[in-house]
Protein backbone atom coordinates (compact mmCIF):
# COMPACT_ATOMS: atom_id res chain seq x y z
CA UNK A 1 0.00 0.00 0.00
CA UNK A 2 1.49 3.37 -0.87
CA UNK A 3 0.16 5.49 2.32
CA UNK A 4 2.89 5.60 4.67
CA UNK A 5 1.48 7.72 7.51
CA UNK A 6 -0.35 10.61 9.03
CA UNK A 7 1.02 13.72 7.88
CA UNK A 8 -0.65 16.32 9.20
CA UNK A 9 -4.07 17.62 10.77
CA UNK A 10 -5.45 20.85 9.35
CA UNK A 11 -7.21 23.14 12.29
CA UNK A 12 -8.84 26.61 10.86
CA UNK A 13 -7.59 29.73 12.94
CA UNK A 14 -8.60 32.98 13.21
CA UNK A 15 -5.50 34.23 14.64
CA UNK A 16 -2.35 32.95 13.40
CA UNK A 17 0.11 34.36 16.11
CA UNK A 18 -2.33 33.67 19.21
CA UNK A 19 -3.33 29.95 17.77
CA UNK A 20 0.69 29.45 17.46
CA UNK A 21 1.45 30.92 20.88
CA UNK A 22 -1.79 28.19 22.21
CA UNK A 23 -0.30 25.49 20.65
CA UNK A 24 3.81 25.85 22.10
CA UNK A 25 2.24 26.96 25.53
CA UNK A 26 -0.44 25.06 26.30
CA UNK A 27 0.21 21.82 24.13
CA UNK A 28 3.89 22.03 23.92
CA UNK A 29 4.51 21.86 20.32
CA UNK A 30 7.41 23.66 18.32
CA UNK A 31 6.55 26.00 15.93
CA UNK A 32 8.73 24.64 12.51
CA UNK A 33 7.85 27.52 10.20
CA UNK A 34 5.12 29.45 8.75
CA UNK A 35 3.92 29.66 4.88
CA UNK A 36 3.07 33.19 4.11
CA UNK A 37 3.69 36.97 5.23
CA UNK A 38 1.25 38.89 7.71
CA UNK A 39 -0.64 41.08 5.04
CA UNK A 40 -1.07 37.72 2.79
CA UNK A 41 -4.26 36.41 2.59
CA UNK A 42 -3.70 32.45 2.96
CA UNK A 43 -1.25 31.19 5.77
CA UNK A 44 -0.41 28.21 7.12
CA UNK A 45 1.64 27.55 10.49
CA UNK A 46 3.58 24.06 10.89
CA UNK A 47 4.12 22.90 14.56
CA UNK A 48 5.43 19.29 15.84
CA UNK A 49 6.15 17.74 18.90
CA UNK A 50 10.13 18.12 19.56
CA UNK A 51 12.04 15.06 18.39
CA UNK A 52 8.87 13.72 16.85
CA UNK A 53 8.44 15.87 14.13
CA UNK A 54 6.54 12.43 11.33
CA UNK A 55 3.56 13.75 11.78
CA UNK A 56 2.66 17.90 12.21
CA UNK A 57 -0.36 19.67 13.07
CA UNK A 58 -1.12 22.55 10.54
CA UNK A 59 -2.39 25.97 11.39
CA UNK A 60 -4.78 28.03 8.60
CA UNK A 61 -5.70 31.23 8.45
CA UNK A 62 -7.81 32.88 5.27
CA UNK A 63 -8.27 36.44 5.83
CA UNK A 64 -11.51 36.78 4.67
CA UNK A 65 -12.68 33.20 4.33
CA UNK A 66 -16.05 31.69 3.96
CA UNK A 67 -17.18 30.79 8.16
CA UNK A 68 -16.76 26.79 8.23
CA UNK A 69 -19.42 25.04 10.46
CA UNK A 70 -18.63 25.13 13.90
CA UNK A 71 -18.01 21.49 14.12
CA UNK A 72 -17.32 19.40 10.91
CA UNK A 73 -16.81 15.99 10.52
CA UNK A 74 -13.77 15.24 12.82
CA UNK A 75 -14.51 15.59 16.68
CA UNK A 76 -11.48 16.15 18.19
CA UNK A 77 -7.73 15.69 17.89
CA UNK A 78 -6.52 14.16 20.34
CA UNK A 79 -2.48 14.17 22.06
CA UNK A 80 -1.13 11.08 24.33
CA UNK A 81 -0.18 12.77 27.88
CA UNK A 82 1.35 10.94 30.84
CA UNK A 83 0.54 12.23 34.21
CA UNK A 84 -3.11 13.25 33.49
CA UNK A 85 -4.08 14.45 37.19
CA UNK A 86 -0.86 16.61 36.46
CA UNK A 87 -2.20 17.77 33.01
CA UNK A 88 -5.58 18.57 33.91
CA UNK A 89 -4.89 20.54 37.12
CA UNK A 90 -2.68 22.38 34.42
CA UNK A 91 -5.24 23.02 32.34
CA UNK A 92 -7.69 24.01 35.14
CA UNK A 93 -5.41 26.68 36.11
CA UNK A 94 -5.45 28.60 32.72
CA UNK A 95 -9.18 28.73 32.58
CA UNK A 96 -9.66 26.98 29.14
CA UNK A 97 -13.47 26.66 27.79
CA UNK A 98 -15.10 23.61 27.65
CA UNK A 99 -12.97 21.65 29.78
CA UNK A 100 -14.63 18.29 31.22
CA UNK A 101 -15.64 18.47 35.29
CA UNK A 102 -13.51 15.75 35.72
CA UNK A 103 -11.02 13.43 34.15
CA UNK A 104 -12.91 10.29 32.63
CA UNK A 105 -11.71 6.36 32.30
CA UNK A 106 -12.82 3.81 30.45
CA UNK A 107 -12.98 0.35 31.34
CA UNK A 108 -9.43 -0.92 30.32
CA UNK A 109 -7.92 1.98 32.03
CA UNK A 110 -7.57 4.38 29.75
CA UNK A 111 -7.67 7.85 31.06
CA UNK A 112 -8.94 11.28 29.13
CA UNK A 113 -10.42 14.90 29.29
CA UNK A 114 -11.62 17.24 26.39
CA UNK A 115 -11.00 21.16 26.47
CA UNK A 116 -11.18 23.70 23.96
CA UNK A 117 -8.49 25.58 21.73
CA UNK A 118 -8.68 29.22 20.93
CA UNK A 119 -11.06 28.61 17.83
CA UNK A 120 -13.50 26.06 19.33
CA UNK A 121 -11.69 23.48 17.91
CA UNK A 122 -12.01 19.93 20.57
CA UNK A 123 -8.69 18.80 22.11
CA UNK A 124 -8.70 15.75 23.82
CA UNK A 125 -5.57 14.78 26.32
CA UNK A 126 -5.51 11.16 26.61
CA UNK A 127 -3.75 8.55 28.80
CA UNK A 128 -3.22 5.01 28.05
CA UNK A 129 -3.64 2.74 30.95
CA UNK A 130 0.38 1.69 30.40
CA UNK A 131 1.44 4.83 31.36
CA UNK A 132 -0.49 5.86 34.45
Amino acid sequence: MPVKKMEHVGIRVTALEDSIEFYVRVIGLKHLYTVGEVDEPLRLAFLTFPGQESVELELVYIRDGEDLPREGKVHHIAFTASGIQYEYERIAKLGLSGLDPEIRSLPNGNRFFFFNGPDGEVIEFFEPAHLA
